[in-house]
């Protein structure tokens, strides 16, 4: 997944370039994606070790990587696009963690090419990885970058995402069900055409295979709205803050940790 021309995954680079420029500031005013990101570093946080060392996939601008590298972990950030190569060079310039975030441009079936560093954890956050249609392409990587008990989290779209069903109501059946479609979705992003692949439990489980264990699974913005409606919370105040204590309960419980916009799965390595 390289970024030239002739590549077919070029599309994802342009596009999450063009991205790249407004992405930070378009994340801090979306008060349900900063809801989010808070209950991903809580689920997070308790499994990683004390300075421990983080690899990250599709890493965007590194937001996550420069949150866990001030927390005193040490960070590889890696992400295909160029725009969020650079903007987490610029982080790593302006900000003084102390040598404790890197990065490099690099997609999930290089992965082989960081053979011979081992890392305690691997993290992808916010579906960077629904741009795979196949999840093995990057699991299999995995058992050689890991340190012994070392910890995997993916936070990715699922194929259920009880909001999207809300879309029936207004006539539009095809996008309340589009996660259904077993070939992916082809999604439009700054001008760019590129396909959104949407991932069962059963599909992310079976990825990890008999070398790993589940260890815990909840669902982001299961009953509370996603950040499509970022909107949401100042327009809806009293009702957000009830969805979001609902949600709080409901997370970790099936249907739950598998129906929602997001899940957050952690898997651990068992050699």
């Amino acid at each position: 997944m390289s970024s030239t021309g002739s590549d077919p995954y070029s599309s994802v680079n342009r596009a999450f370039s063009k991205q790249s420029v407004n992405y930070d500031a378009e994340d801090k005013k979306n008060t349900v994606l900063q809801d989010m990101r808070r209950q991903v570093y809580d689920h997070v946080e308790h499994f990683l070790i004390p300075s421990g060392k983080i690899l990250e996939l599709n890493a965007g601008t590194g937001i996550d990587a420069s949150y866990f590298a001030t927390h005193g972990h040490w960070v590889h950030a890696t992400d295909i696009s160029d725009g969020m190569v650079h903007e987490i060079e610029k982080k790593i310039t302006e900000n003084n963690v102390g040598g404790r975030l890197s990065c490099q441009q690099l997609s999930y079936d290089q992965l082989h090419t960081l053979s011979g560093k081992k890392f305690d954890y691997i993290f992808s956050n916010f579906g960077g990885l629904n741009c795979v249609d196949d999840l093995r392409k990057v699991t299999q990587h995995l058992p050689d970058l890991l340190e012994p008990g070392g910890m995997v989290t993916f936070v990715v779209m699922p194929r259920v995402c009880l909001w999207e069903w809300l879309w029936v109501f207004t006539g539009n059946g095809g996008h309340a069900f589009r996660r259904f479609r077993r070939q992916g979705v082809l999604a439009h992003l700054e001008g760019e055409y590129l396909k959104t692949y949407y991932h069962s439990f059963r599909q992310i489980c079976s990825a990890f295979g008999e070398k790993f264990s589940l260890v815990k699974v909840e669902g982001l913005a299961a009953l509370s709205p996603p950040p499509a409606r970022g909107d949401f919370p100042e327009k809806h105040p009293l009702t957000y803050r009830m969805l979001r204590k609902l949600d709080a309960f409901a997370r970790s419980h099936f249907p739950f940790n598998r129906w929602a916009d997001h899940i957050i799965a952690t898997f651990q390595f068992n050699k």
